[in-house]
């Protein structure tokens, strides 16, 4: 209920029933990214498509990063695909939240624009370095090294499953899966980064991608500045980052049809029981129901 931004989930509203806790979200008619990238040629987008996917999903973890909520999750099947073909960040069952304390940070911008007369700052937020979890959680593929080895992690994990995110779009597969669960922690943890020769992708993809899959999380693109450190890689060169809501989607989803099928003609003796059950049942469960709007 705290997040308010464009490419987060909105919670309109939510109701229990006596089996269910529901949650009343957007409906997102494009999928997820996972669905969407088997249906492209040689299942991988192109860097364009994969520019604008990661673009978004990078501004929503900034936005949880200064909340101080750690995603953990990221995977193409966690990120749905609105109807006007822009992303939604969703499942936030494995998500760390702690107490947060922005500083400003100086921006590096500065050595590399001398003529600069107005300072650059980056929010970062400060407690994720002292708040750090234990606990073993994420896809196999996309954990991070320190989880797997169990040294406790903060915010850089998001960062690495952002790198392996940015990896499987654009080669189609994850860099280090194995045969199965142990051999790809293994390779998480003790081989090192390779590419393949197909498809071609750019040198600045493949330079972001390795700074953002360092082992040693210290070490890692983003674990000092955030967000802002990205966005200011080459990779992203041309992202109006102000203005990434008005740009143009690689696909936009089609139109869902909504096909209503005929209930069967019950008779009266049978119409009379299911009238009586189903008034039994709401005043059983009535009192669930007190806050629930309808849209």
């Amino acid at each position: 209920q705290s997040l308010d931004h464009p490419f987060l989930p909105t919670l309109y509203t939510h109701f229990e029933t006596e089996k269910f806790s529901c949650l009343v979200m957007e409906f997102c008619p494009g999928g997820d990214l996972h669905t969407l990238r088997q249906r492209q040629p040689g299942k991988h987008f192109t860097e364009q498509a994969v520019k604008f996917y990661v673009a978004e999903v990078l501004l929503a973890l900034e936005y949880l990063h200064m909340l101080g909520i750690v995603y953990r999750d990221l995977k193409p099947e966690n990120v749905l695909v609105r109807e006007d073909g822009h992303i939604m960040l969703s499942d936030f069952d494995l998500s760390l939240r702690c107490a947060v304390s922005p500083t400003l940070v100086k921006s590096s911008s500065l050595e590399i624009d001398p003529f600069r007369k107005n300072p650059v700052y980056c929010v970062q937020p400060a407690c994720i370095e002292p708040a750090r979890s234990m606990s073993f959680v994420g896809t196999h593929e996309y954990l991070a090294p320190e989880i797997i080895k169990g040294e406790g992690h903060g915010s850089a994990v998001d960062w690495w499953t952002f790198g392996i995110f940015l990896y499987e779009l654009l080669f189609g597969k994850t860099p280090f899966k194995g045969s199965g669960n142990r051999a790809t922690l293994f390779n998480v943890v003790g081989q090192p980064l390779r590419f393949p020769e197909s498809p071609v992708v750019s040198f600045s993809a493949r330079d972001l991608i390795r700074g953002l899959l360092v082992k040693e999380p210290q070490h890692r693109l983003a674990y000092k500045r955030g967000a802002t450190e990205i966005k200011q890689h080459p990779f992203f060169e041309g992202v109006n980052w102000a203005l990434i809501r008005c740009a143009s989607p690689p696909e936009i989803p089609k139109p869902v049809e909504i096909e209503r099928i005929p209930a069967p003609v019950a008779s009266t003796s049978e119409k009379a029981v299911a009238a009586a059950v189903t008034a039994a049942a709401d005043q059983r469960s009535s009192d669930n129901y007190l806050e629930f709007d309808f849209f």
